[in-house]
């Protein structure tokens, strides 16, 4: 189990978790695979607990935050939004592809309606949120870090 009182192992985690997430979805094809989107989306709401956790775990360790510690759980905040986000963005993009591929199965003639934004269009906006997330993660941005 980490140190608990040193977030940069948990930190460091999320911020590689996020970065290989940001590369899967680079690459995944939404209209082809649910499994695997559906896969990514459990990733992303993996990442925002690990980050809610750490949040719980740095919140309940003073009772007086200083500044510092305030900066961190902004952070560890930002990381945990943005990581429920992406995980929204997935499912939504999931939702968009069984609607399109229901549309096509039902379609009686060559001419399909589907509906938009694309699930790439959402799966695209959930790995720009991930983008974010190193940035959030990097401890040498923060003055008098705690985890120097």
């Amino acid at each position: 189990m980490p140190d608990s009182t040193n977030p940069v192992p948990v930190l460091s985690r999320i911020a590689s978790d996020a970065s290989c997430l940001h590369q899967a979805l680079r690459a995944l094809p939404a209209e082809r695979d649910a499994s695997a989107l559906a896969a990514r989306i459990t990733d992303a709401q993996d990442l925002a607990g690990i980050a809610l956790r750490l949040f719980l775990t740095r919140s309940r360790q003073t009772s007086r935050p200083s500044p510092t510690d305030l900066l961190l759980l902004h952070r560890v905040a930002q990381i945990a939004k943005a990581a429920q986000d992406a995980a929204a963005e997935l499912t939504a993009a999931l939702a968009r592809a069984m609607e399109n591929q229901r549309r096509q199965a039902a379609a009686t003639s060559r001419r399909v309606v589907l509906i938009g934004p694309t699930p790439q269009q959402f799966i695209e906006s959930a790995a720009d949120l991930l983008d974010r997330i190193p940035a959030l993660c990097d401890a040498r941005e923060w003055p008098e870090s705690p985890c120097q």
